[in-house]
C-alpha cells in the first residue's frame, strides 16, 4: 500500500517543487441526469436522457442572441442546472419591495457558484483543442480555481493553479483551509506567487510563463483567464438569462425588475447585462464590485461585449457600485457581522469575498435610496463561495457565542453500555 500527503505546491518564481503523487488517467464514466427544464442550451429532455451530466453537446444560442459573434460550437454539461429561485425574506426592505435569490451557489463542482457556467464553455473549447491540462489564476482562496480544478479532473484534464498570497507565506505550504483542501484533494498543481510579483508581472504574463514551461515538457495546456472572464466565458451568463427567463415564465417569480450580483472579474456582469437587455426580461442589472473600481469594470466588460460584436455600451446596460471596502478578500467587522446575521435570520450563508459584500452593499443602497428600490422585485444572484468562510473563522469567532455545556442533573438515571458509544 502506498501512502502520501497533500503537499503538492511550489513557489512559482523559485521552481522549488513539492510534487503531489502522479495520478493515472481513468476511463470516463457515463453519468446520466435528467433535465428539469426543456430548452437549456437548446437541448430537450430526450437529449439529456441520452447524454446528461459531463456530456458535450452542440450549442444553440437563445433566439435573441443569434446575432452575437462568435457563437460557441460546443458546451459541456457541468453544472446542476437550472439552479432554484426562491423568496429571500431580508429585513427592513422598503414597502412593496421583494427580494428573490437565485442559488448559483448550488451549481456543483464541490460547492461551487457562478464559475461553473463559464467553465461549461471554456472546458469544451479546451477539449476541442486537444488540451491535456488547464492553467488558471486567482487568489489563495479562489472559488474559480477550485471549480476549475474539479471540473478539469471530471474531464481527465490536469490543472495548474497560479495562486497569489502574501510575501510572508509564499515560500510556505499554503495549508488545507477552504478551497485549498478541495484543490489539493483533486490533485491540482499549486503555483504560489506573491501579491507583489503578481502586481508587477500580471496574470496574463504569469499564465504565459507557465504555459511555455509546460509546452517544453510536452504538455498541451489551455489557459483560462482570471475568473473565466473572457468573451467565451461570458456566454455562461448569457445562457443563465435564458434560464431565468424560462423560470419566470414557469412561475418562479412572475416578473422581475432588477438583478443584483457581485462583480470580481467582469464576465458574469457582462453576460447578465447583455442577456437581460436582449431578452424579454429587460431587468436593470446592478453589480457590486469587490475589487478595483466601477470604471475599471465598465471598461473591462466593454471589452468582453466588443469581443462578441454586441454593439452595446456597458454603461447603458449595467450600473456598477463600489463594494470593495477594505480591499479584495478583506472584511470589516461590520461586513462579517452582517454575514452572520443574514445566516441566522434567513438561513442563507453568504461568502465574505463576493456575495456577502454584494448583499451588504445592496441593502445599504436600499436603506440610503429607498425610493430607488421601492416596489421593485429584485433577483439577487448568489455566486457561491462558502468555502471562503473557513479562511475567516478566527475573525468571526467572537460572534459565535451560541453554545453551552449541556447540564444533566445527577438524579437522571445513568445506564452504562447504552447507545453508539459502547
Amino acid at each position: 500500500m502506498h501512502t502520501f500527503t497533500l503537499s503538492g505546491c511550489y513557489r512559482i518564481s523559485s521552481e522549488v517543487r513539492c510534487l503531489l503523487p502522479t495520478t493515472t488517467k481513468k476511463k470516463k464514466k457515463k453519468n446520466i441526469v435528467f433535465s428539469m427544464m426543456e430548452g437549456r442550451c437548446g437541448r430537450d429532455e430526450t437529449q439529456f436522457n441520452t447524454g446528461g451530466f459531463l456530456s458535450k453537446k452542440a450549442f444553440h444560442p437563445p433566439s435573441w442572441a443569434t446575432h452575437l459573434n462568435p457563437i460557441p460550437s460546443d458546451v459541456y454539461s457541468l453544472g446542476h442546472l437550472p439552479t432554484p429561485i426562491h423568496k429571500w425574506n431580508l429585513p427592513n426592505l422598503p414597502e412593496d419591495t421583494q427580494v428573490w435569490i437565485k442559488r448559483d451557489d448550488l451549481s456543483g463542482m464541490q460547492l461551487s457558484g457562478n464559475k461553473v457556467r463559464k467553465l461549461e464553455f471554456l472546458l469544451a473549447d479546451a477539449v476541442s483543442q486537444g488540451s491535456d491540462c488547464v492553467i488558471t489564476v486567482g487568489g489563495i482562496q479562489s472559488n474559480h480555481c477550485r471549480a476549475t480544478a474539479v471540473a478539469a479532473k471530471y474531464l481527465n484534464l490536469d490543472s495548474y493553479l497560479i495562486l497569489r498570497t502574501s510575501k510572508v507565506l509564499v515560500d510556505k505550504d499554503p495549508g488545507l483551509t477552504g478551497n485549498l483542501l478541495v484543490e489539493r484533494l483533486v490533485g491540482a498543481h499549486i503555483e504560489l506567487i506573491s501579491k507583489e510579483e503578481y502586481a508587477n508581472i500580471g496574470s496574463v504574463a504569469l499564465a504565459e510563463i507557465l504555459k511555455e514551461k509546460l509546452l517544453k515538457e510536452g504538455r498541451k495546456p489551455y489557459v483560462i483567464p482570471v475568473g473565466g472572464s473572457n468573451s467565451l466565458g461570458t456566454w455562461g451568463y448569457i445562457e443563465a438569462i435564458r434560464e431565468i427567463e424560462q423560470q419566470i415564465l414557469s412561475g418562479c417569480s412572475k416578473s422581475l425588475d432588477a438583478i443584483v450580483v457581485a462583480c470580481g472579474s467582469g464576465g458574469t456582469i457582462a453576460g447578465l447585462s447583455l442577456g437581460s437587455s436582449l431578452s424579454t426580461l429587460k431587468a436593470e442589472v446592478h453589480a457590486f464590485c469587490v475589487c478595483d473600481d466601477p470604471d475599471y469594470f465598465y471598461d473591462f466588460s466593454q471589452g468582453l461585449l466588443d469581443g462578441l460584436h454586441a454593439d452595446v455600451n456597458s454603461r447603458e446596460i449595467v450600473e456598477i457600485h463600489n463594494a470593495k471596502g477594505l480591499g479584495y478578500a478583506m472584511n470589516t467587522s461590520e461586513e462579517l457581522k452582517f454575514i452572520a446575521e443574514i445566516a441566522s435570520t434567513t438561513g442563507i450563508i453568504l461568502d465574505p469575498v463576493y456575495s456577502g459584500k454584494a448583499a451588504f452593499g445592496m441593502l445599504r443602497d436600499i436603506a440610503e435610496n429607498p425610493n430607488k428600490w421601492r416596489g421593485k422585485k429584485i433577483l439577487f444572484i448568489h455566486t457561491g463561495g462558502l468555502l471562503g468562510l473557513f479562511d475567516k473563522s478566527e475573525e468571526m469567532t467572537w460572534m459565535m457565542g451560541n453554545y453551552h455545556r449541556m447540564k444533566v442533573d445527577e438524579s437522571v438515571p445513568h445506564k452504562d453500555g447504552m447507545g453508539k458509544m459502547q
